[in-house]
């Protein structure tokens, strides 16, 4: 793959905004069926280059936001809420008039916030060991989301760079205050306390079943993950570490065991074996904690419950990486590799050397029907599909609801 330099991105910009960015399907997702001026109150901000930061934009149609996108090639595009009035009148406006009233359930999941419980990066850095821990996040939540609060419509999105993103875009669940947005959180989190909080996961009996499901995906990754690719059990220091977790009186010897492999079965079964017995305070369950400590979803409240909050938009151009913030294919979760995602100077060469192949064929073609063919010809193609099948989704599901609703007008 072409080496990415930001400083390319003033050039390769305007080439992506007018052939590779998916704007039909965009518009037509955020449109959700011609809801009377949804649209047209919904909030996008954007970064220029030199870090010139525009809020509170809002155009007619997702036709004007096509124009606007080509005419000043932003490096980064936010999605805000659905307001009151249109956001780019908003000074116009009494104050305390202009409100946001309604967005998507967000959530967004930074690989930052595992620091305390990946050796292999920290900060900003990712490897393909540490991603695990992305995989296993959107497992856990996306099968909450729908068994548990009974969504349906999820379009998971990687950032681009080093997390994901969630939209839970349903009908009900934009309209969700947020009290009730930050219960859902509330609900899905598990992982408590600060940097100088040793122990953030506690479990009592009986144990929800939202947590045993939990361990349940965990368990799928963890001696790959936490045993083999971090170690966590392969040094003192590291040992100690896990020990902290556990209590006293259940603390087994190492004995001969060689790893972490083998030091984990040691401590899972005297834990299993204390489990079976009757204690004032119930189970214990210290190594299903220690497991959801390592590698249970980290959620930022604040992301989600607020409505005025923005978010990258999908397909927006990391301005750092030059990946291009693509939609997740949950059917091959396991097989995403974010260092394949295309960057947008891989793109552009992908269209120069697709087009040097076909120029004559491209002739008589109009405009539109060219720049749809063009994201076709490139790595992006894929990513394009998994999104325009998220929006058809919606789509079928709206129609069904009408049909339903016109049936039952009819019994009457």
């Amino acid at each position: 793959m072409a080496p990415f330099e930001p400083a390319a991105l003033p050039e390769l910009l305007p080439v992506f905004y007018r052939r590779l960015f998916p704007h039909g399907p965009y518009g037509r997702w955020l449109s959700y069926g011609g809801v009377k001026n949804y649209f047209q109150l919904r909030e996008f901000s954007f970064t220029l280059r030199d870090d010139v930061y525009l809020r509170f934009q809002s155009f007619s149609s997702p036709q004007e936001l096509e124009r606007e996108l080509q005419k000043i090639n932003p490096y980064k595009i936010d999605i805000g809420a659905v307001y009151s009035h249109r956001p780019n009148q908003h000074n116009t406006v009494h104050l305390g008039a202009f409100q946001p009233q309604e967005k998507e359930l967000v959530f967004d999941i930074d690989m930052t916030d595992y620091d305390d419980v990946r050796s292999c990066c920290s900060s900003a850095d990712i490897c393909s060991k540490c991603w695990t821990l992305m995989t296993i996040a959107v497992r856990i939540i996306d099968r909450a989301l729908v068994e548990d609060l009974g969504v349906r419509h999820r379009l998971w999105v990687y950032s681009g760079r080093r997390g994901v993103h969630c939209w839970v875009c349903d009908d009900a669940v934009r309209k969700w205050s947020p009290a009730l947005r930050a219960a859902a959180v509330e609900y899905l989190s598990l992982v408590k306390g600060g940097a100088d909080t040793v122990k953030k996961v506690n479990l009592s009996h009986p144990v929800h079943p939202f947590i045993r499901h939990s361990v349940n995906v965990v368990e799928k990754y963890f001696e790959e993950y936490a045993l083999r690719g971090q170690d966590i059990l392969g040094s003192p220091e590291k040992w100690d570490k896990v020990l902290a977790l556990i209590p006293e009186d259940i603390l087994p010897c190492q004995g001969r065991a060689k790893d972490s492999v083998q030091r984990w079965e040691l401590l899972r079964a005297r834990l299993e074996r204390t489990r079976g017995r009757p204690a004032a305070q119930g189970p214990c369950y210290a190594d299903w904690e220690v497991m959801l400590q390592f590698c249970f979803p980290r959620l930022d409240i604040n992301v989600s419950k607020g409505l005025n909050h923005l978010l990258k938009s999908p397909f927006s151009v990391h301005p750092k990486t030059g990946r291009v913030s693509v939609p997740l294919d949950l059917q091959r979760l396991d097989q995403f590799d974010p260092f394949a995602v295309p960057t947008i100077t891989s793109l552009c060469q992908e269209l120069d050397t697709a087009n040097s192949d076909g120029e004559q064929e491209d002739g008589g073609a109009t405009e539109p029907k060219r720049r749809t063919r063009d994201y076709k010809k490139t790595s992006l193609a894929p990513y394009v599909r998994v999104f325009e099948q998220f929006v058809e989704g919606m789509e079928s599901a709206r129609r069904g609801e009408r049909i339903r609703r016109s049936d039952l007008q009819g019994d009457f």
